[in-house]
């Protein structure tokens, strides 16, 4: 064993344990660099699930399945209408994704999630901590893209869109949904860590760096939280998108409950089901891309750091 005032190779860590001098603004890059890949690359198949989640859309905006709106959007609106809204999502996600990941190895640090052996509850509870201080920055900007989203919007930037809502709904109308997206996210990411940390441990029992194994795990344990949450996420929807609903119910849908009163009301129990495919589509190479980013930015700056 090295003495205490030996210096301690960057060698000698096992992977998943950071160096003690990973410093915020690495974590903060790693996370970014995580957020805005998995976000950007998949975002046409996010609004093709927005646009199936909404209930009563405007005329031309009904579709029975992923398919044929797909077809339907390209023909009608073009196949660059499927990126509308996403630099809402690129400004939001690398700032949200930076506080994600900090706040994630911070509390799995304090829990003893990166001593040798295997910890779901640390995973479970730091990913759970990370979501909820991540979606208070990312919220609004989730809003923005989904009314930039839906069919028939004529928003012609984020800027106009963040005004717009601003002037007629106010401000809450960023923060409606907060509760249930916390609602939905808390158990998504806690599912989604612990069910990484366990597929992980299974795939890769050495803890190395593993770009396959990351993409493996990642992948399943987001495929798996995304449909056990898809209920909640139809709620959000409808929450996010209010302001564009012609129906006066929807219009002035309150909050997570009479959310779920509505949908139940109109669309019966499977109506919380709606968009389950193309979340699921979206949700595994999303998380498959994030992680992989994301342990291959901790990766690099754990091989090139210097010796504290």
């Amino acid at each position: 064993m090295a003495a205490a005032h030996d210096p301690v190779p960057v060698e000698d860590f096992d992977y998943e344990a950071l160096p003690p001098n990973f410093s915020v603004w690495e974590n903060c890059v790693a996370g970014a660099f995580a957020g805005v890949a998995e976000h950007s690359v998949m975002y046409p198949v996010d609004m093709l699930k927005t646009r199936l989640q909404v209930l009563k859309p405007a005329e031309g905006g009904i579709y029975t399945g992923m398919q044929q709106a797909f077809w339907r959007i390209g023909k009608v609106e073009g196949y660059g209408s499927m990126w509308k809204g996403v630099t809402s999502v690129i400004m939001g996600a690398g700032p949200a994704h930076a506080l994600y990941f900090v706040t994630y190895e911070a509390v799995k640090h304090a829990m003893g999630g990166n001593n040798a052996g295997h910890h779901p509850f640390a995973g479970a509870t730091s990913g759970a901590c990370a979501t909820i201080a991540s979606d208070a920055l990312m919220n609004p900007f989730d809003v923005i893209k989904q009314r930039m989203q839906v069919h028939g919007s004529t928003y012609r930037s984020i800027f106009q869109c963040t005004k717009s809502i601003y002037r007629r709904e106010g401000f809450r109308a960023f923060y409606v949904s907060y509760p249930t997206t916390i609602s939905m996210t808390v158990p998504f990411t806690a599912l989604q860590f612990s069910a990484y940390g366990s597929i992980s441990q299974a795939l890769n029992p050495k803890r190395e760096y593993n770009p396959t194994t990351h993409m493996i795990a990642g992948g399943l344990a987001g495929g798996l939280a995304a449909a056990l949450t898809t209920p909640l996420d139809v709620i959000k929807t409808l929450l996010q998108t209010r302001g564009t609903a012609k129906d006066p119910e929807l219009r002035n849908a309150k909050g997570m409950f009479d959310a779920a009163a509505i949908i139940k009301r109109q669309d019966g129990y499977g109506g919380f089901f709606r968009g389950l495919r193309p979340r699921i589509m979206t949700t595994v190479p999303s998380t498959a891309i994030c992680w992989s980013c994301y342990e291959l930015a901790k990766n690099y700056f754990i091989r090139h750091h210097d010796d504290p």
